[in-house]
């Protein structure tokens, strides 16, 4: 039982370092965790949340948003809301 565990411990990594080398230089692939759990095109992310879908401190996200008024939001019942797949497109372009 053990060694039917590593083999397809072994299998899986193997796939997921395959699909990793393959997309190795290509950024805007779709990751093979996308295309099982689906596309989040049209999520959308709360104001109080977006620090952690950047990466980055409460403290520093707010700077960032303060700083650069044009990142892509919607406003819903006086809630702002960041669609991720534009928010993510806009840091790219932002590190550029």
């Amino acid at each position: 039982m053990d060694f039917t565990l590593l083999a397809l411990g072994i299998a899986a990594a193997g796939y997921f370092v395959g699909e990793g080398l393959k997309n190795f230089q290509n950024p805007r692939a779709i990751d093979s965790m996308e295309s099982i759990f689906g596309n989040d095109e049209h999520e959308l992310i709360k104001h109080s949340d977006v620090h952690h879908f950047m990466g980055v401190s409460k403290k520093d996200a707010e700077m960032l948003l303060r700083d650069y008024p044009n990142v892509p939001h919607i406003k819903l019942n006086g809630e702002v809301y960041y669609p991720k797949q534009r928010l993510r497109e806009w840091l790219m372009k932002l590190g550029d």
